[in-house]
């Protein structure tokens, strides 16, 4: 499993099963939490959709329908929660402090 934490941007390639058939479906967005121990541990992440629109899918750690995890851009925040992005409209919403890379 890929390490990320809440601020950074994710893809995560999930398996879907459509009439028999399975494909994957990317999912991009910006990590909001993690939360839970164990099996039951998830991550939710926000992405802004059609119509500026915000949509927010909540992921298992453990799922077996989860292909691939990639981290796009390390985010700098100082909150464990990114809940405040819900009330922020617009480019707004996906503007974080971008972690400086380490050396």
């Amino acid at each position: 499993m890929t390490e990320f934490r809440a601020g950074d941007t994710i893809k995560v390639f999930y398996k879907v099963v459509e009439a028999g058939k399975t494909r994957i479906q990317p999912f991009e967005g910006i990590c909001v939490s993690r939360r839970g121990e164990g099996v039951s541990k998830t991550f939710t992440v926000r992405r802004i959709g059609a119509g500026g629109i915000g949509v927010e899918r909540i992921f298992p750690d453990a799922s077996p329908n989860i292909d691939k995890i990639t981290v796009t851009k390390h985010g700098n925040v100082r909150r464990a929660k990114l809940y405040f992005l819900r009330e922020r409209i617009g480019k707004a919403a996906t503007r974080l402090r971008e972690a400086s890379p380490k050396e």
